[in-house]
């Protein structure tokens, strides 16, 4: 699209937002047919607010988790400005998948995602695949004894990234660890190794806080 053909769409449409379009057409792909349960911020950073992501969806997969993705870390709206760049924004957009009986035993993981969103924006720290993030033994899950402590970052097993009107777009998946398995990280190489042993009992990754 040229820029151009950009600013008569963006004319003529006010709401258009391309990159949430091509979030949404990645998920519509996943899950033909389904209206996800969206979860939008209340108090966003760009008007004085403490959330920096614009949104959560909740989808439920037929495979028997649920599937969330973040709005926000990557570009959304109209921006001309941002055109043709080489990265979306952060270039990413965070997901999850949890076991649960109904979307709302999701909603704990949707301060999570805020908060280290609040960490890349603030700090200008971005997340890349085989990272890992220490939680210092805290559970992720606050008020529970869940032994999930930590995270490792890895592709998302399902959702592919694409090329946007703003750039790149990857989808980077966040997975429970315990503290034992943390203790054995250190290099990327290792997070990939134990993202495989995980992949042997739970091909999709999901992050089940009764596991142990």
């Amino acid at each position: 699209m040229t820029k151009a053909e950009f600013l008569a769409k963006m004319e003529a449409d006010e709401s258009w937002a391309p990159g949430w379009e091509a979030i949404d057409g990645v998920f519509r792909a996943l899950y033909p047919g389904q209206k996800p349960f969206h979860y939008a911020t209340v108090s966003r950073a760009v008007f004085g607010g403490k959330d920096f992501l614009d949104g959560c969806s909740i989808y439920p997969s037929p495979k028997g988790y649920f599937h969330l993705v973040t709005y926000g870390m990557s570009e959304l709206y109209a921006e001309p400005e941002a055109l043709g760049g080489e990265w979306s924004k952060w270039g990413y957009e965070m997901t999850m998948k949890l076991r649960g009986e109904k979307p709302e035993d999701c909603l704990w993981a949707l301060d999570l995602l805020n908060n280290l969103a609040r960490y890349t924006f603030t700090q200008k720290r971005f997340f890349e695949p085989w990272q890992f993030v220490d939680g210092r033994g805290a559970p992720i899950r606050t008020g529970t004894d869940t032994a999930l402590t930590s995270l490792i970052i890895v592709p998302d097993t399902e959702a592919q990234g694409l090329d946007t009107l703003y750039g790149r777009l990857e989808f980077l998946q966040l997975v429970g660890i315990t503290q034992a398995e943390l203790s054995r990280l250190s290099t990327r190489e290792e997070v990939r190794a134990l993202a495989e042993q995980l992949r042997q009992a739970e091909p999709w990754l999901v992050t089940d806080l009764d596991r142990r």
